[in-house]
């Protein structure tokens, strides 16, 4: 690479906005009056930076997206063959480069500082933005201590983000005046428990009282360590099954993700039992009703074991929210990133609203006779009083 093109490559790294080249060279023909350019960010898992060369005739625009190296290579082409001028503007510089015998290039003041660079989608508002060093990000190894987050770690560092986006939107349920109290059930490795609590306490600036609950006792020692090394006093871990747990009074938020059959349900009557305010499921292996599903009028979707199977488990979590909203919450069911990447990608989001729904239990009760079904979460909370017919 030539000095020219060492000092394009500089100038598209100052941050570029935008860029054009215009006039045309004389005795050239086929080409278009000007080229304009912008950077974006590739759709792909790396979500590197291209340029996008626009060739704008009068009746037609051609596109072409190139590499960094190639984009360099690419405006040194266009000025030695087609143009005479290129403006770049970045975030710092606006550079005029004029090419005739030689090159040009005069540094003027930005015209565009205030501009962000463009994209080929807007840009995400990530929780936790790459570039930015995130103490339990670099703990994880999910990014370098100078913010960079590690390529074979992108997706999981997305995944992250989206589920923090889902927490955002229904934060406001929580109170404002006190200490939180978040109960997460199946914590796993705890990528999302640490990302949870990093939010709130880091970026919302919240007062928590946090537990993990895991039954792998070397999972819960590993997490426990991670968080003492971290400096987050008020995020303890403890190992102990769903049912068994007890949080000694009410809970603001229950959070379990991918806690396997009815552990689900069990976090569910928890939740109720502790009056939280949100709940935020995404289920897991729903094998409970797939030896009760029955309807002699949907033999086609019944004979086939891989449908049935999925059915059965589409079924589950509509009833898991149909009686959620039973008993007084606002939910949603919505399409959830998995963490393993496994087609379990449901999260219910169940925002308490207010008391008891009758109209909605008996929409429950016809859908349950429809398939003949008498499932679990459905005894569990008549045991506790959450439903009754005459309520």
């Amino acid at each position: 690479m030539d000095q020219f093109q060492q000092r394009i490559r500089g100038i598209l790294q100052d941050g570029l906005v935008f860029g054009v080249l215009s006039q045309v060279r004389k005795g050239t023909k086929g080409v278009a009056p000007k080229t304009q350019l912008r950077p974006f960010l590739t759709r792909d898992t790396d979500q590197t930076i291209q340029y996008q060369f626009t060739e704008v005739f009068d009746k037609k625009v051609l596109h072409r997206n190139l590499s960094c190296e190639d984009a360099v290579q690419q405006i040194a082409n266009l000025l030695q063959e087609r143009y005479h001028q290129c403006v770049l503007y970045t975030q710092q510089a606006d550079y005029h480069i004029t090419y005739f015998s030689r090159s040009k290039i005069r540094r003027l003041p930005s015209t565009k500082a205030d501009q962000p660079m463009l994209t080929h989608d807007k840009p995400k508002a990530y929780a936790i933005p790459d570039g930015t060093p995130c103490d339990f990000l670099i703990r994880l190894g999910v990014m370098t201590p100078q913010g960079t987050v590690v390529k074979s770690k992108y997706n999981k560092f997305r995944q992250l983000n989206k589920y923090l986006e889902l927490v955002s939107e229904c934060v406001a349920a929580l109170p404002a005046d006190r200490r939180l109290r978040i109960v997460d059930f199946g914590c796993g490795k705890s990528y999302l428990t640490f990302a949870l609590y990093h939010y709130l306490v880091h970026v919302l600036g919240r007062s928590v009282e946090m537990t993990g609950l895991d039954l792998k006792e070397d999972v819960i020692a590993l997490c426990s360590r991670t968080a003492q090394e971290l400096g987050y006093t008020d995020l303890h871990f403890q190992r102990g099954d769903i049912a068994g747990f007890d949080a000694a009074g009410d809970v603001d938020m229950v959070v379990t993700l991918h806690a396997c059959d009815t552990a689900t349900d069990e976090a569910i009557v928890q939740a109720l039992s502790w009056n939280a305010k949100i709940v935020l499921l995404v289920p897991c292996c729903q094998h409970e009703l797939l030896g009760q599903v029955a309807n002699p009028d949907m033999k086609l979707l019944l004979k086939h074991g891989v449908i049935k199977e999925r059915l059965s488990s589409l079924i589950t979590d509509s009833i898991r929210g149909q009686l959620l909203q039973s008993c007084g919450y606002d939910v949603q069911i919505m399409e959830f990133i998995s963490m393993e990447h496994t087609p379990k990608n449901i999260l219910i989001k169940a925002l308490r609203k207010g008391g008891y729904d009758s109209k909605a239990y008996a929409d429950y009760r016809r859908f349950a006779s429809l398939w003949r079904l008498s499932p679990y979460l459905e005894a569990r909370l008549r045991q506790t009083g959450r439903l009754s017919e005459e309520k």
